[in-house]
C-alpha cells in the first residue's frame, strides 16, 4: 500500500537504522522509501555514538550467545557485518550528528520515530536514549509510526520524563497491543498500525502450487531442541532442506551466516516455507505469503504473539503440544484468506494515518523550541 503523492517536506526518519539486523534494516528502509516515492525530501536521521557501535559489533560477531560461537563462525558473522555496512552506504541519510546531541540535526518540518522497538527500556543501548522519545529533536512536527515498547510489558508504566516526552507528540502509532494499552495508561491515544516490511510490500504473489516445499528458511537462533527434532523429521520425510539464514543452527542442512540484508530479502520471497522465533520472521513470511510455524522466544514473545493475535495468526504458533498434523499444515498452506483480509485492511488504515499524520498544519513554534 503506497502513500498518496503530496505536498513535499523534509522528513527525517528517527529508527535503529544501523543495526546488523535484517528486520531493523528493512523497516528503516522501506519506510524511508516509501516517504520519498510519495514526494518527500526524506531521509533517515544518521545518528552516531562510539558506545553504541562498539555494542552493536560486538553482538554482530556473537550474534547466538549464550550459545558458544566458535572462531570460525565469528569470520562469517565478520563477512555478514561488512555486507551490512555496504548495505547501510546506499541509505539516504541525513547529516551525521552525536545521539547524545539531537540538537545538532539538521531542521525538519517532520520527524517520523519508529519502527522498531525504539520505546524499549530494556533495550541493552538504545534504553537510555531520550532521542527516540523526542527530546530535543529539531522538527516542526513529531509523528510516531508503528513504534513499540518491545518487551516492556505495558504493566511497568513508564517514567514521568519519559511520559512527559511521549505527549508532545503530535500523532502516534504503534505496531501492537501492548505498546497501545501502556499509552493510553498515560492518556494518550495511538493507532494501531503494520511495520513497514508488511505494510510497504509488493502485489501479494501467486498461491504456492501444492507441489512440495524444496527448501524452508530457518530464520533465528536458540531455538528449543524439541522444535529443532520436529523440523528436523518433517523436513527427512520430505526429502526438504532446512537453510539457515544469518545465524548457525547446526540442526539445520544449510549454514548460510554471511548473508547479507539483500540475500535475506531474496531467500525469504523465493523460500517454500518459513521456520522463525523472530518477529520479522513471521513478518516476512506472511510479506510474501509463506508457510510458516514460529516458536516464541522469551525476549520476543510480547511483539510476535500480538502480531500473530492481531492479524487472526496465532495457529502459526507452534508449541510442544502442537499435533504434527497442524504442523504439516501450517508448512505447507499459505495463510488462511482470513489473514490476507486483515493484513489488506490494515494496509489502508496504516497508509491514512501516515498520509494524515503528514498533511496536518504545519504552524508549530521554531525547531529549536519545538521539541527542548
Amino acid at each position: 500500500m503506497q502513500l498518496l503523492p503530496a505536498h513535499p517536506m523534509k522528513i527525517g526518519v528517527l529508527t535503529f537504522h544501523r543495526c546488523i539486523n535484517y528486520g531493523s534494516y528493512w523497516q528503516a528502509r522501506l519506510l524511508v522509501e516509501a516517504l520519498r516515492a510519495a514526494g518527500h525530501r526524506a531521509v533517515l536521521l544518521d545518528h552516531g555514538s562510539p558506545r553504541i557501535d562498539r555494542a552493536e559489533w560486538r553482538c554482530a560477531l556473537r550474534p547466538v550467545l549464550p550459545t558458544p560461537v566458535p572462531p570460525a563462525d565469528r569470520r562469517l558473522y565478520a563477512q555478514k557485518t561488512r555486507k551490512f555496512f555496504a548495505s547501510f552506504d546506499s541509505l539516504p541519510c541525513s547529516r551525521r550528528f552525536p545521539l547524545e546531541h539531537p540538537e545538532q540535526m539538521d531542521d525538519f518540518d517532520a520527524v517520523v520515530v519508529g519502527s522498531d522497538e525504539v520505546w524499549n527500556l530494556s533495550h541493552p543501548w538504545y534504553g537510555h536514549s531520550a532521542i527516540f522519545f523526542g527530546e530535543r529533536v529539531r522538527a516542526r512536527r513529531l509523528v510516531a509510526y508503528a513504534a513499540s515498547f518491545g518487551n516492556h510489558a505495558a504493566e511497568r508504566g513508564l517514567p514521568p520524563d519519559r511520559a512527559r516526552l511521549l505527549s508532545r507528540f503530535d500523532t502516534l502509532s504503534v505496531r501492537d497491543t501492548n505498546s497501545r494499552a501502556l499509552l493510553k495508561t498515560l492518556g494518550l491515544h495511538a493507532e494501531l498500525v503494520l511495520d513497514p516490511c508488511l505494510q510497504f510490500a509488493p502485489e501479494p504473489c501467486e498461491p504456492r502450487k501444492a507441489t512440495g516445499a524444496r527448501h524452508v528458511a530457518v530464520y533465528g537462533h536458540n531455538f528449543s531442541s524439541t522444535f529443532a527434532a520436529r523440523m528436523r523429521e518433517w523436513a527427512r520425510k520430505r526429502n526438504v532442506r532446512l537453510v539457515s539464514i544469518g545465524y548457525r543452527n547446526d540442526w539445520a542442512d544449510t549454514q548460510w551466516i554471511t548473508a547479507g540484508p539483500e540475500d535475506f530479502m531474496r531467500v525469504m520471497a523465493n523460500a517454500d516455507a518459513v521456520a522463525t522465533n523472530f518477529f520479522h520472521g513471521c513478518v516476512f513470511a506472511l510479506r510474501n505469503r509463506k508457510p510458516f510455524l514460529c516458536e516464541p522466544s522469551p525476549y520476543r514473545s510480547i511483539k510476535i504473539q500480538e502480531l500473530l493475535s492481531m492479524l487472526g495468526a496465532q495457529e502459526h504458533l507452534a508449541d510442544a503440544g502442537m499435533p504434527a498434523a497442524h504442523c504439516d499444515a501450517r508448512l505447507f498452506e499459505t495463510p488462511s484468506p482470513s489473514i490476507e483480509a486483515r493484513i489488506a485492511k490494515m494496509r489502508i488504515a496504516s497508509a491514512a494515518y501516515l498520509d494524515h499524520a503528514l498533511r496536518q498544519d504545519l504552524e508549530s513554534p521554531a525547531p529549536e523550541r519545538a521539541r527542548a
